[in-house]
């Protein structure tokens, strides 16, 4: 088994480490603390071609695999995680399904200019009474003439703010439950009866909008299904598949950004006339740390390489989602603590990574449901 990087994914993480350190660590306290939308970086990172790794040049994208995919976006959320999640979204919630699903006509109007950074895209799928049950999606979608008109409200969308484009979920046929879901490209600024609800705050994650999304009586148009009528089930969960490879790298960045940081601090301060990094307490917690962070990497780089190779990963990229989120909130708690006093206060990093660790043990999927998802897949193996 070769465990060694190609040369072309050695390159775009070395980019991106570059970049994140260059372009956005320096600022990332700053986006946090004034909640502020990072449009410059997001431009740039499209310039990249982190926008759409994984999405064919000639969409706009980088035309590479999903594993530079992981190994990009880890820099960038050890970087800011704000910065991760915003990428993660584009690249895999909105990028993915369009990419996979959609017309040709659909990928040159809606795909090229989410991938190439021209404009952000998002993934319309929660809803205040559906979270990880789908079937209680209230918001509809009926056909007249040449038009689909939607009504009903979408909570918590990463980029909801911000973004032009949408893939959006909604029920076609209530009466055929999971197959009477469909999925939609929305253009925001071509929408009519769209507008931008409630804009959350947040706990973390702060430069990156979650919001609502209201349509009433909004228009699009019949040509922007995407797939056919009531696929969009089907089409969610390989969506979302993906969406937690996303994730966990969110979540191994903000990691081993709390990891470096604790031991740069452990390195300096001195107790009892030595640096703490000599006491075997500090010591146990940081190679406990850098372990489990290592050993979340390679589940995050073993789905990657199987959707990169076109084989089955539901069980691989949940579990890989599920030790990521998992280790990133409990590294940064103990992060807090080597920190001490300090780690408490907004004057080092360390705190804001706990608050960004959280949502990663929630959002495209809590680890509850990973953890069904797991145990689903390993009992029909058996």
């Amino acid at each position: 088994m070769n465990f060694e990087l190609t040369e072309e994914q050695k390159m775009i993480r070395d980019m991106a480490r570059k970049f994140a350190e260059r372009e956005i660590k320096p600022v990332a306290a700053e986006l946090d603390r004034e909640h502020k939308h990072p449009a410059e970086i997001c431009k740039k990172m499209g310039e990249l071609g982190l926008m759409g790794v994984a999405i064919s040049d000639a969409y706009g994208g980088a035309g590479m695999d999903y594993v530079c995919y992981a190994l990009s976006l880890i820099e960038i959320s050890k970087a800011c995680a704000s910065c991760g999640v915003i990428m993660s979204v584009c690249n895999s919630l909105y990028g993915f399904p369009v990419y996979a699903y959609g017309t040709e006509e659909q990928k040159l109007k809606y795909l090229r200019p989410v991938a190439s950074g021209e404009s952000l895209g998002c993934y319309g799928l929660t809803e205040a009474g559906a979270g990880s049950d789908p079937a209680k999606m209230l918001t509809t979608a009926v056909l007249k003439g040449d038009e689909w008109i939607i009504n009903g409200t979408k909570r918590f969308i990463t980029n909801g703010n911000v973004a032009r484009y949408c893939v959006l979920a909604a029920v076609t046929d209530r009466a055929a439950g999971y197959k009477g879901i469909s999925s939609f490209i929305v253009d925001f600024e071509n929408t009519p009866g769209f507008h931008v609800g409630k804009v959350e705050e947040k706990l973390g994650i702060n430069a990156s909008g979650t919001a609502e999304l209201v349509f009433e009586d909004a228009r699009i148009p019949a040509e922007n299904l995407l797939g056919k009528p009531g696929e969009g089930f089907k089409q969610m969960l390989t969506t979302l598949d993906g969406g937690r490879i996303g994730i966990a790298s969110q979540a191994i960045g903000i990691g081993r950004a709390a990891l470096e940081e604790a031991v740069d601090y452990s390195k300096t301060r001195e107790q009892f006339n030595q640096p703490i990094s000599s006491f075997q307490a500090i010591q146990w917690k940081l190679a406990d740390m850098a372990t489990q962070l290592d050993a979340s990497e390679l589940l995050v780089l073993r789905a990657a390489w199987l959707e990169s190779n076109k084989k089955p990963y539901e069980k691989e990229a949940a579990m890989a989602k599920l030790l990521a989120s998992d280790t990133a909130m409990w590294a940064t708690v103990e992060g807090v603590q080597i920190l001490g006093g300090y780690g408490y206060c907004k004057e080092y990093p360390m705190e804001r990574h706990m608050r960004d660790a959280k949502i990663t043990q929630i959002y495209e999927g809590t680890n509850e449901i990973m953890r069904l998802v797991i145990a689903r897949n390993v009992l029909k193996n058996r």
